[in-house]
């Protein structure tokens, strides 16, 4: 008998014969679960963001192009990575050039233009999956359309957010969604700009990630 093989028998002879009942989550959800309309979990989940150094502006269909734009020109930013294969990508594309803002696009393989992606976009558009209104977290599920390098890349990461995909917590989230029933190779939990206390144990933002995270979060046109 091998090392190896003595180790696993002395482990699998201390095992348990049976295996304890998972914990009841959904149970213990359902009696902790806080009932908020869809207003009061957006204002929920922007203190919490804008609590880690986010900006949240609230837009509709009809104006988040123009606050866009106007936030941009603000920052002193004239270019902009989206994505062509998305809708909030195309409509992107079909106003800003003209406009002066240079859009650029993911069409090719990173290794094709990784010096211009790290070194000359200054900022990328995305759109989030949904948020969570507990801990102020965005959750977005990079794919071949808007890859992760989208929102890990560019010093200031822009994010398109549905209000109503807005849910109280991860378990909700997660239950709502069915998770259990697949997921993407990657999903990316965003609370802010990328942070560090690693130096000093003094906090630093945009160390390994965007130094600014807007969040456009879209609510419905005033009738």
């Amino acid at each position: 008998m091998s090392a190896r093989d003595r180790i696993l028998s002395k482990l699998r002879a201390k095992m348990p014969s049976t295996v304890a009942d998972l914990p009841d989550v959904a149970g213990w959800f359902a009696t902790h679960r806080i009932v908020e309309s869809a207003a009061d979990k957006a204002k929920r989940f922007q203190a919490c963001i804008e609590l880690a150094h986010a900006e949240v502006h609230a837009v509709t269909p009809s104006n988040w192009l123009t606050t866009l734009r106007e936030i941009l020109r603000t920052k002193g930013l004239d270019k902009i990575l989206v994505s062509e294969e998305t809708t909030h990508g195309s409509a992107v594309l079909d106003e800003f050039p003209a406009q002066g803002i240079d859009c650029q696009v993911y069409d090719m393989a990173i290794e094709a233009w990784k010096t211009e992606m790290f070194n000359a976009t200054p900022a990328s558009l995305t759109a989030a999956r949904a948020a969570i209104a507990e801990t102020g977290t965005l959750i977005l599920w990079p794919d071949a359309a808007e890859p992760r390098l989208m929102s890990l890349v560019p010093p200031v990461h822009f994010v398109l957010l549905d209000a109503n995909n807005i849910y109280n917590t991860f378990f909700e989230a997660m239950q709502a969604e069915g998770w259990a029933d697949g997921l993407p190779t990657n999903s990316l939990l965003i609370s802010g700009p990328s942070k560090t206390a690693d130096i000093q144990q003094t906090l630093a933002y945009g160390a390994h990630g965007p130094k600014e995270l807007v969040v456009l979060m879209l609510t419905e046109d005033a009738q």
